[in-house]
């Protein structure tokens, strides 16, 4: 296998690997990339002068194995080296070389306690004030004589006419009362003024008829409060009965200001919360308010609630429909923070990676509260101080998930086993001792096809060293192997006829 020293292509090699793993190539080898400065394979034995690598694999293809270094016949790039220490014992987790990590642009950041602020932002629109509008009515029968000119949509001041009405019926009561009045009997003429009043006169049009001495059955229905004119229901020449509505008046003094907020997101709201409110039809310009209510209905196709917040409208020009954006103010409260980048969603659950001593990584499942900025609030599965990765850890999850590394659960300091682990598939063939000794034994084995493997001679680790006992360099043995995430281990091995 022919071996390129130049200085560029390797580089170029390597840059092209994390483009490949940033891009979602599945993290296939991070934990097992030495990160060595590209450069002939001696460079990498030189620096790893005290071990001796298992087999080569390219970190693309990370189930081919090679015996000796060189190019990969995949990429254009260097095999890298497999050690048999690189599975880290016991510990849970991925390796990552600090030089790789470099590499990869990883970034840890420490689990902190700051100050959250509940603040946060929706959309909404001017309406009217429902509770501040006007009905308009007759109180008795008539027939409307004059109009004045006026139209849904006006906006009129308080007590400005709408119509005038002839009342026939009160000539006669008004000249009954006036006649009484002039005999002198107070309680005749308190009779016949209760009896005006029952017929929907006003006491100003009683203090009229008393005043002139004349009969009025005109009667002038203004406005008791100004706004703008909602309804109106008078033409000249119409029939009105008594109680009929004519108008109807909605204030401008204050507007509601309905705004939608998530309902994930709408728990700390509560009635007299201050806000702050900008319109795009005023720019630059911020109106204050509280929350008046908050309606108990959620909409079902936004998943929304309605926040009705009263603001003050001088001028009159505040108008329903107007777009608003309003901020909600709120206390700040302490909470334990992450960078909001830290968090891996998968959709069933939030993890994160923790960086560990020596070079470890391991995924922690999560819970999440509130968001504001850049952090996210974590309620539980980190404590502080923790050291977690901010930048790359999509990289180390793939890693991860391919190691068959268990994410520390939340509430637990580590996953535990609720099945024993099915023992591991043995793949046997026959070999030649190469070299042996307590720990490893390097064999030129013929091909294995259950696993795609040519014959080659690589390194096996050996962990039971009663294994190869009454074996020695030269022998021809049968032995069977399997793969953890150390690498090929042999587990039995007997000699056979022949050298």
């Amino acid at each position: 296998m022919t071996e390129d020293v130049s200085p560029i292509r390797p580089r170029l090699a390597i840059a092209g690997l994390v483009i490949a793993l940033a891009a979602g190539a599945g993290g296939y080898g991070i934990a097992r990339w030495t990160g060595h400065p590209a450069g002939a394979p001696a460079a990498i034995q030189n620096a790893d002068s005290g071990r001796k690598p298992l087999y080569w694999y390219d970190p693309m293809v990370p189930s081919q194995h090679f015996d000796k270094p060189g190019k990969s016949p995949f990429m254009d790039m260097q095999l890298v080296p497999k050690y048999a220490d690189e599975g880290g014992g016991d510990a849970p987790g991925v390796r990552i070389d600090p030089d790789t990590s470099q590499t990869l642009g990883l970034r840890t950041v420490a689990v902190r306690r700051g100050e959250l602020s509940s603040s946060l932002t929706a959309t909404g629109t001017i309406d009217f004030n429902q509770r501040d509008i006007a009905i308009v009515q007759t109180r008795t029968s008539g027939f409307i004589q004059r109009v004045y000119a006026r139209a849904p949509g006006d906006v009129i001041g308080a007590g400005a006419p709408l119509a005038d009405i002839l009342v026939p019926e009160w000539g006669g009561a008004q000249t009954e009362f006036l006649a009484v009045r002039r005999a002198g009997n107070a309680a005749l003429t308190q009779a016949a003024r209760q009896r005006l009043m029952l017929l929907g006169m006003s006491p100003g049009t009683i203090a009229s008829v008393e005043r002139t001495g004349r009969p009025q059955t005109v009667i002038t229905i203004s406005t008791p409060t100004g706004g703008v004119i909602k309804t109106l229901d008078v033409r000249a020449g119409m029939t009105m009965t008594a109680g009929q509505t004519l108008a109807e008046v909605n204030g401008l003094g204050t507007v509601w200001l309905n705004a939608a907020v998530p309902e994930a997101i709408a728990g700390p709201l509560r009635p007299g919360q201050k806000v702050q409110a900008t319109l795009a039809a005023f720019p630059g310009e911020t109106l204050s308010g509280r929350v008046s209510a908050i309606l108990p209905e959620t909409q079902i196709d936004s998943r929304t609630l309605t926040v009705r917040i009263e603001l003050p409208n001088r001028g009159g020009r505040l108008r329903p429909g107007m777009f608003a954006s309003v901020s909600f103010g709120g206390s700040t409260q302490a909470a334990l923070l992450v960078p909001s980048e830290a968090l891996i969603r998968t959709g069933k659950r939030t993890l994160v990676m923790l960086a560990l001593d020596k070079g470890r990584y391991r995924p922690a499942e999560v819970q999440t509260g509130r968001e504001s900025g850049d952090d996210t609030e974590i309620l539980a599965g980190l404590s502080e101080g923790e050291k977690i990765v901010a930048s790359g850890q999509f990289l180390i999850d793939s890693e991860a998930s391919l190691s068959g590394v268990e994410a520390r659960p939340i509430g637990g300091p580590a996953p535990t086993a609720a099945k024993p682990a099915a023992p591991a598939a043995l793949y046997e063939t026959t070999g030649k001792i190469e070299q042996i000794t307590s720990t490893s034994v390097t064999l030129s084995h013929e091909p294995v096809p259950a696993i795609g493997w040519p014959a080659m001679t690589m390194t096996f680790a050996l962990p039971n060293p009663s294994v190869a006992r009454g074996l020695k360099v030269g022998d021809r043995v049968r032995f069977g192997f399997d793969q953890p995430p150390a690498g090929p281990t042999v587990h039995r091995m007997a000699k056979v006829g022949g050298q």
